[in-house]
């Protein structure tokens, strides 16, 4: 198993409870149902739905891409013990195309910040 890149990136859970508050389409905009699910499951869901903004972020990084080519639902980051990584339409065309089978991602969050690292693997 070969990396075949990296990414990692920090959001602000402050700007994610204001993006929240502000427009309410950014939830169904940004996030699969089930990111949606397992946030909302919290008191402080923008917590884990900032967690879940920098995965994107960092799984976008890792396939040396950003979120102005892969569509924000197109990446999915699962919640509840180990972080996997799921990917749809163009997220997934492009990890086909570099040779991408499998993620490794870690997650840590305070209080203020969220911060993902992200790993993309693969055979070439």
């Amino acid at each position: 198993m070969n990396i075949i890149g990296i990414g990692i990136d920090l959001a602000d859970v402050e700007r994610v409870r204001h993006l929240l508050e502000k427009y309410p389409r950014f939830v169904e905009r940004c996030f699969t149902p089930h990111e949606r699910e397992y946030a909302f499951r919290y008191a402080r869901p923008e917590r884990r739905l900032a967690a879940r903004f920098a995965g994107k972020e960092a799984v976008m990084k890792s396939l040396g891409t950003g979120w102005r080519r892969i569509r924000w639902q197109d990446v999915e980051i699962t919640g509840g013990g180990k972080p996997t990584v799921r990917l749809f339409g163009t997220a997934a065309r492009r990890a086909e195309m570099l040779g991408v089978t499998s993620f490794e991602v870690t997650i840590t969050h305070t209080d203020r910040e969220a911060m993902v690292f992200a790993i993309a693997l693969g055979e070439h």
